[in-house]
């Protein structure tokens, strides 16, 4: 056990680290802060050449625009659709390949996983021409199930590499020693590894759910409707030519954060939890 020294030193460090935690801190909340204020000004007050840090007076105006006369509202049921079949896919299909790339040994096996790198390193718009043609061939143009399909192409690799850190931590004796008691290799995987990386898969399915509810290029270039179109898409098909909602874009940028928020505060602890697991192996 190290003893930790009170000296003008350490209190100084200690005093610099505060002020960049908070520094930090303020930039990624003063946004967030000015949209939700932005959100409860009158149109004039937000135009306005004053420019009002704080609302002269307070209406939820755009908040009840936004909800009845837009269409937000299947926009965001579309994309929770689209995150949930999303998020369901790798877990289905990525689940059982990252337990395989951490178990198995095979040929080509390091290179695959580099494979699964280099989806990462282009970018996503070289995807948008040979996804439209598949899409068109396969029926699945401006629908939810398509979108899901298109996310799942550059999410599911991403998925793979980081469950496999998570799987490479757990103890390979245990998932032995249920293979010794006549468990098969998908049952030690069940009853073994997924509850000891538990926190992990959470962690994972959480990153690509968020890279799922927030993505917006291949949403544009996929959907032609507002039956199939997410709120990011919504939102900038909402400036026009010779207008520019501030209000009701401000608005549904505050609503639509809302369920990442809801869904960190619940599983906050478990994410931190995995993330310091796949840190650190063994």
């Amino acid at each position: 056990m190290s003893l930790r020294l009170n000296t003008p030193a350490t209190r100084l460090w200690d005093a610099a680290a505060y002020l960049v935690m908070g520094t930090l801190s303020l930039l990624c909340v003063a946004p967030i802060v000015w949209t939700f204020l932005t959100s409860i000004k009158h149109e004039a007050d937000i135009i306005s050449p004053v420019l009002h840090y704080i609302p002269p007076s307070v209406t939820w105006e755009n908040y009840a625009k936004l909800w009845t006369q837009s269409g937000y509202p299947v926009l965001v049921l579309n994309s929770l659709v689209v995150t949930t079949l999303t998020v369901a896919i790798c877990l289905l299909a990525g689940t059982p390949a990252a337990y395989a790339v951490s178990r198995t040994r095979f040929r080509g096996r390091r290179a695959l996983m580099l494979g699964y790198l280099v989806v990462r390193m282009f970018p996503a718009v070289l995807m948008i021409v040979p996804l439209f043609v598949v899409m068109r061939g396969l029926g699945l143009l401006d629908t939810r199930a398509g979108l899901a399909v298109a996310y799942t192409s550059f999410l599911l690799p991403l998925f793979i590499w980081m469950l496999k850190g998570f799987f490479d931590a757990a103890p390979p004796e245990l998932e032995a020693a249920a293979r010794v008691d006549g468990a098969t290799r998908g049952g030690a995987m069940v009853r073994i590894v997924l509850p000891i990386a538990r926190n992990g898969l959470l962690a994972t399915a959480v990153f690509v759910g968020i890279g799922a509810w927030n993505e917006f290029l291949f949403a544009l270039m996929l959907t032609t409707s507002q039956g199939s179109r997410t709120w990011p898409v919504g939102l900038q098909l909402m400036v026009g030519e010779f207008q520019l909602p501030w209000g009701m874009l401000a608005a549904g940028g505050i609503i639509s954060i809302l369920p990442v928020v809801v869904l960190f505060a619940l599983v906050q602890r478990a994410m931190v939890t995995g993330i310091a697991a796949g840190a650190v192996k063994g």
